[in-house]
């Protein structure tokens, strides 16, 4: 991606661990560029994105940050319309859409895009549109440097930074805002992949659920309702969600099964909550389908739309990486299992790019 943007404004830092010589060989092969640096994150300490990021921080000399992922293709006009959003002094961070663009290689890749169009081009959207606090995608995140500084930057230890900091910000009393701009990413094309990243999604954000209710009246006088809202039914609610969902299988499916065996067998699994159960999950899978068929149409991916009926599969899978997610947590919390890249088989050579339809 070559940005559309005067070059002599550009402070381009390209952050890379010590021992990622493939990476560091790359970059070197292109030659030196003077609006580029390889800044090497120090081996100390975790070994997570945000702690290189709050490396790189230090050295930032721009009056706006952006934070892009390697693999990312942003549009080449998103820095211009992100400095737009800056108008409003009380707008910290102004994200930008995340699209995935290999959505053929799978139905994986293909969930994921109707995930992401209704997460980034429905629900962020109406969060932004009512001020509410955003738990921010980790790429395409455009920040004031002077107040990403001021809030500390972000927590080294949390593996999903983006959305501790977006909190973290409506706590401080600064707003965060979509804008209409997409970046292209890629989506794990295996289940391995997959749950290694959304382990790590789930377990980051259990441990930003703990630390920003470690004191509820705190985090209420701090970021009102909204923020209160926000992190317990969006972030809170999700996670736990994810956990009870195969619990409440379990109590629908079990006294089923034993009674197509013997019809006269009560189980102690019976529930009275049964019918309730199946209203939860009935209705959980319901909004997952109709924010999916908002986002793909939205995006010109109606085409697509089938992936959703196996929402239920999903959501097994979403329950197994919460359940791996929680014992990670417990036995080690801060390891940053990173998402492999570069696997996708189609989309990304020869896909469309698809926009939203606004």
């Amino acid at each position: 991606m070559i940005p559309d943007y005067p070059r002599e404004k550009l402070d381009i830092k390209l952050v890379i661990e010590p021992d990622d010589h493939a990476t560091r060989a790359a970059i070197e092969r292109h030659g030196p560029l003077p609006h580029m640096q390889i800044v090497t994150a120090p081996a100390y300490g975790p070994r997570t994105k945000p702690k290189a990021l709050n490396y790189a921080l230090t050295a930032a000399r721009g009056t706006f940050l952006a934070v892009f992922d390697a693999e990312d293709r942003p549009d080449p006009d998103q820095l211009r319309k992100a400095l737009g959003m800056f108008r409003d002094d009380r707008v910290a961070c102004a994200q930008a859409s995340l699209c995935i663009d290999n959505t053929s290689d799978g139905w994986l890749p293909r969930m994921f895009t109707a995930e992401y169009a209704g997460q980034f081009d429905v629900f962020l959207q109406g969060f932004s549109s009512f001020d509410m606090p955003l738990p921010l995608g980790g790429s395409s995140n455009h920040f004031r440097t002077e107040i990403l500084r001021e809030v500390g930057g972000w927590d080294a230890y949390n593996v999903t930074e983006d959305a501790d900091l977006g909190f973290r910000l409506a706590r401080f009393g600064y707003r965060s805002v979509m804008f209409a701009s997409t970046t292209y990413e890629e989506a794990p094309v295996t289940f391995g992949a997959w749950l290694r990243q959304r382990s790590r999604w789930m377990k980051g954000w259990m441990q930003t659920w703990i630390v920003h209710m470690r004191s509820p009246t705190r985090l209420w006088k701090d970021a009102d309702a909204r923020g209160f809202f926000t992190l317990n039914i969006i972030v809170g609610g999700n996670v736990l969600t994810a956990l009870a969902h195969p619990i409440m299988l379990a109590e629908i499916l079990a006294p089923m099964l034993m009674q197509a065996f013997d019809s006269d067998a009560s189980s102690f699994l019976a529930s009275n909550f049964a019918e309730l159960h199946v209203a939860a999950i009935a209705a959980g899978y319901l909004s997952t389908v109709v924010i999916g068929l908002m986002g793909l149409a939205r995006r010109g991916l109606l085409r697509e739309m089938w992936v959703l009926a196996l929402t239920p599969l999903y959501w097994i899978c979403l329950s197994i990486a919460a359940w791996r997610a929680l014992y990670q947590l417990v036995t080690d919390p801060y390891r940053w299992e990173k998402t492999e890249h570069g696997l996708a088989r189609h989309s990304r050579v020869a896909g469309r790019a698809y926009r939203p339809r606004r």
